[in-house]
């Protein structure tokens, strides 16, 4: 972090010149560790929306360009030349492998796919309409208690154990979770599939059935997963790191990263966007819900346009939507309904001259529901298959907090705005 210049501050009668520090790319950052020593000062910063809470090396987003890369690579080229399993690669241990690497890594993250059979007794524990990322949470935290070795966080080897057997389990956790919901027995793992078919077998084979993993639609989960697999310091992401920053064990840290993930202003986006398509209709009704949209009293909302850090198109979505069309062909659903209102939704907001001044445009929410819904994922898994791609950011970012000399426990500040200090009356004498 090389100090580029300086910035001064006045407060409380003093001045001072804090550093302000540049990364390879991106906005500098005014370092403000010495304030609260040096004025008895904190910032006030609800949300940390303008605090860098760490250093990373992993991702880095240009929300005004609409720039996403993963260690360099643009989210563009790793879509279209590379895999999930790949970018998982490329985001634990920072380069893109080599075939001799790939090869080793494929084989060993297959094996980390089973669970222990131990392990099937906690989904009994659950009431068959329980929410699959409740099964999720609960039982990827429990996963500490069958893998005692890998919890050394001090032992790099160990870290790597914990990441791969994560990364690898997740996605059968979450296959049996909806497997339990609809009363069909396990599926276990197939080592000789890769990552997304084995996924997609999992979810819909069943004993006699004989299913074949259509390899376009592997494709297309492969790009789900891939397109979602980290996205700097998000709300999950973070929530990671704050966990993680206590010396708590990887499967506590990543559980509490899906329960962050769970909050439907996080990961609840693309299911939002299939129930507004289902509330507004037909093509025809699409203008007068834009026109609700623009009046801010009605509460309706344009979910799937937009973006909390994009400013410009989301990256993710283009390719979303080529993905989209992919499967929709694929499976003879030309006409369907939803793409329809979804193509017509996209075509008028993008001419509306409310939603271009306002830089709302189509996010990677918007097409990946369609997705989902076409390959026969019901919208109560939705999130959960965001926490499988997602666990390979969380790793990734968890073990680079762990190699960070600079990192320490999180321990935020307040503004209080309670009463003072008061004096204490026994309760005989309150009136």
């Amino acid at each position: 972090m090389p100090k580029t210049s300086s910035a001064s501050l006045s407060a409380h009668n003093k001045t001072r010149d804090l550093p302000v520090l540049s990364g390879t790319v991106g906005p500098d950052v005014v370092d403000t560790r010495s304030v609260p020593r040096e004025f008895g000062v904190f910032a006030f910063d609800p949300g940390l929306i303008a605090t860098a809470t760490c250093t990373s090396s992993i991702t880095y987003i240009d929300g005004d360009k609409g720039t996403l890369l993963h260690r360099g690579y643009a989210i563009e080229d790793l879509a279209e030349h590379s895999t999930y399993m790949e970018t998982a690669f490329l985001l634990i241990y920072g380069h893109l492998p080599t075939q001799a690497e790939s090869d080793a890594f494929l084989k060993d993250m297959a094996k980390h796919r089973y669970l222990n059979e131990q392990v099937r007794n906690f989904f009994n524990g659950f009431r068959r309409d329980a929410h699959p990322m409740a099964i999720l949470c609960g039982t990827v935290a429990a996963l500490s208690a069958f893998h005692h070795d890998g919890l050394d966080i001090a032992n790099p080897q160990d870290r790597d154990l914990s990441t791969r057997r994560l990364i690898a389990k997740v996605p059968t956790i979450a296959a049996w979770a909806y497997k339990y919901s609809i009363g069909e027995p396990f599926v276990y793992p197939d080592e000789e599939l890769s990552f997304s078919a084995n996924f997609l077998n999992m979810l819909f084979a069943r004993p006699g059935n004989h299913y074949k993993v259509n390899p376009v639609l592997a494709r297309a989960m492969d790009r789900i997963f891939l397109l979602h697999a980290d996205h700097e310091q998000n709300a999950s992401t973070t929530t990671v790191r704050i966990v993680g920053s206590t010396g708590s064990n990887p499967y506590a840290c990543i559980s509490a990263g899906i329960a962050a993930l769970w909050g439907p202003a996080h990961g609840g986006a693309n299911e939002a966007v299939l129930a507004m398509l289902e509330s507004i209709g037909t093509r025809e009704d699409i203008p007068a819900f834009l026109e609700k949209v623009k009046s801010r009293e009605s509460g309706v909302r344009l979910m799937g346009f937009g973006h909390r850090v994009y400013r410009n198109f989301d990256p993710r979505a283009k390719i979303m939507q080529e993905t989209c069309h992919e499967v929709i062909a694929e499976l003879g659903l030309e006409r369907d309904p939803l793409l329809d209102l979804a193509m017509e939704l996209e075509h008028i907001a993008l001419s509306d001259d409310y939603f271009i001044q306002r830089r709302l445009y189509p996010n990677v929410d918007f097409y990946s529901g369609l997705i989902l819904k076409a390959l026969g994922i019901p919208t109560n898994m939705f999130t959960v298959l965001f926490a499988v791609a997602r666990t390979a950011g969380w790793v990734s970012q968890w073990n680079e907090m762990l190699n960070d000399p600079a990192a320490r426990i999180f321990r935020p500040r307040q503004l209080y705005m309670g009463a003072e200090q008061r004096n204490f009356t026994p309760i005989h004498e309150r009136g």
